[in-house]
């Protein structure tokens, strides 16, 4: 099988430091498609996988999973994209087979071809990445901090080639994960009161859907200042710098607790300090990835204020429906992709902006290739 030769970001083995290398990136097999990456952002949880606080069921890994590029090839079968297309990569792979797919919740399926998609696999069980002639196995089955990658068709969707893939690129997973933990997951309605914890890459696009779902108070919550200028910018109305006195802060604003409540850092404890500033009859969405095995310290006897928690597995969206939503949005001004990019960076200086994630004063690092 021909390949071509791309330079890619390698994780061997979580806990080291990812390399700066080289993957042959094998022809599309049925059903799959070769993209020459244009943009990739780096996110959170590609940092969560370099700590190995998320599960890789494979590896070595090629890092990345918020890219949009241009097809470069096509499989046999394939018929949502041809070569030459604009597409943004995304994470999610319904089965179409299980109980809820058919039930029309193609957002809940759980299959075991979905868990295989998901960590790099192609349908016939292999991969189409080498490294050092042995297979790498693309993250979330993306791999976008690459020059190219091959995965499989039902993980691209097709954008006007008008719209811009450094913008578009964060669409794949942090934007699509705010809105649709806003609009999918908690739903958000005209009049609500809402708290962020975490104003990173997703938490600005958490308060940003808020804001276009007609919440009247959103208050942000950050160790950053600089974080808290930027989501006031995205429409927080009240801002909190993160201190031990956080919830105290929160209910000075908010006396009764708010309508729902997003955690957007995976902490446990702060999971708790949500749910304690949800009103009677609220929600409190996780949104952050807790570390595999971890436990939230809950009073339990706050959930008979009928108080829900909600988990929230990539803002339960489907792809082109959600995606839709966003050009929508973003289109209309009510949604901002442009400033949610702190820095447009090379290949080159990956590993600096990942070292810096959580701590920049900005909401995503896009590498240009």
């Amino acid at each position: 099988m021909a390949a071509v030769k791309a330079r890619a970001l390698v994780l061997e083995e979580p806990g080291t430091q990812p390399i700066l290398g080289e993957v042959d990136v094998l022809d599309p097999g049925p059903g799959e498609v070769r993209i020459k990456i244009v943009a990739s952002g780096i996110c959170g949880t590609d940092g969560h996988a370099v700590e190995g606080t998320h599960p890789l069921p494979f590896r070595p890994v090629v890092l990345g999973h918020e890219g949009a590029g241009i097809v470069e090839s096509v499989g046999e079968g394939v018929t949502n994209v041809a070569v030459g297309d604009h597409v943004v990569c995304v994470l999610t792979v319904p089965c179409q087979q299980c109980r809820e797919c058919r039930r029309g919740l193609a957002e809940h399926c759980n299959s075991p071809s979905r868990r295989q998609a998901m960590s790099g696999v192609m349908a016939d069980g292999e991969s189409r990445l080498l490294y050092g002639g042995v297979p790498a196995y693309p993250f979330f089955g993306v791999g976008s901090l690459a020059e190219y990658t091959t995965m499989r068709a039902a993980q691209v969707v097709r954008i006007d080639p008008s719209l811009p893939l450094d913008e578009f690129c964060l669409t794949g997973c942090g934007v699509i994960t705010g809105v649709g933990a806003v609009m999918n997951i908690a739903e958000v309605r005209p009049g609500d009161t809402v708290v962020v914890i975490g104003c990173g890459g997703v938490g600005m696009n958490v308060i940003q859907a808020s804001r276009a779902s007609g919440a009247t108070k959103i208050i942000a919550v950050d160790g950053v200042d600089e974080k808290l200028d930027l989501a006031r910018k995205f429409g927080a109305t009240d801002v909190v710098l993160a201190s031990d006195d956080m919830a105290g802060r929160v209910a000075d604003l908010e006396p009764d607790g708010a309508d729902v409540v997003f955690e957007v850092v995976g902490s446990p404890d702060l999971l708790a300090s949500a749910v304690a500033m949800t009103r009677v009859g609220g929600a409190t969405v996780m949104v952050g990835i807790p570390p595999m095995g971890s436990k939230v310290p809950l009073d339990a006897f706050t959930m008979t204020g009928n108080r829900r928690l909600l988990g929230c597995r990539g803002g339960a969206v489907i792809s082109a429906r959600d995606l839709d939503r966003i050009v929508a949005l973003n289109g209309s001004g009510l949604l901002d992709l442009g400033s949610l990019i702190g820095q447009r960076i090379e290949f080159d200086d990956i590993l600096g902006a990942l070292k810096a994630l959580g701590r920049s004063a900005f909401a995503r690092s896009v590498v240009v290739f």
